[in-house]
């Protein structure tokens, strides 16, 4: 049940032949990717989606990707990878002074970009291990589901999005943030703050046998979200936490 979803990339850049080949190679190396040519797409498939990293062109026509990079910095640590020129040192000396992770000088070889990705990939998923910080949390990866949490959007390991009630969510959400731990009735009430809309004895052990009609493909045999007996239950699988 450990499926692992591929890391995400947004990759922007006006030129649609480095997008296209950026996209079609990082898509053959296990990642999935995203392309836009501007700053505004940026934004938008950022908020909508879990993104694990962004691949940025700092010379975009009419825009400062400098400001982009800054913009972007301020909304999330997620990983930001820039593309320069290869005469702009000042350039890659500000982005880096801005936070970002790394830069790949155009004109650039496809398998070195997918080594510097993976290598700025590998630093966050470190970091990640570290004491969480909780309040910039931005989406939650088990055994190929993806919990987004700005959102609030689950998708399944197929892709397709799967609606969640705010009780299912919460609870959910919940789970995630405790992986594997056994938490009981009155810890899962506490954590989902589920007592604020519904206060009856068995809200958990509804929301839960609803989490289960859309996560368990077999419901005798619940492989994901696992009772203990007498204890409370257990989100029986290894979590990836995107800040």
């Amino acid at each position: 049940m450990n499926t692992r979803i591929d890391p995400h990339i947004l990759v922007i850049d006006d030129d649609p032949d480095i997008r296209q080949l950026v996209v079609e190679y990082l898509g053959k190396n296990d990642m999935r990717v995203s392309a836009g040519s501007s700053g505004k797409e940026m934004f938008e498939v950022f908020d909508r989606e879990a993104i694990d990293l962004v691949l940025l062109d700092l010379k975009l026509p009419g825009e400062d990707g400098m400001q982009l990079a800054r913009q972007l910095r301020e909304r999330a640590t997620v990983p930001i990878v820039l593309l320069t020129g290869r005469n702009e040192e000042a350039d890659r000396v500000m982005g880096l002074e801005l936070g970002a992770d790394d830069y790949v000088t155009k004109p650039f070889s496809p398998r070195e970009l997918l080594a510097r990705l993976r290598a700025v990939l590998r630093r966050y998923q470190v970091q990640a291990t570290l004491p969480e910080r909780d309040n910039t949390r931005r989406a939650f990866r088990f055994s190929g589901w993806e919990l987004n949490l700005r959102t609030r959007r689950l998708l399944a390991p197929d892709g397709h999005s799967v609606e969640l009630s705010n009780g299912e969510f919460s609870l959910l959400n919940a789970l995630c943030r405790a992986p594997q731990r056994v938490l009981t009735r009155d810890q899962l009430l506490s954590m989902s703050r589920l007592h604020e809309a519904e206060v009856y004895d068995r809200t958990v052990d509804v929301q839960i046998r609803r989490l289960r009609l859309k996560l368990e493909p077999d419901q005798s045999r619940p492989a994901l979200i696992v009772t203990e007996r007498g204890a409370g239950y257990r989100l029986a699988s290894e979590v990836e936490t995107l800040f």
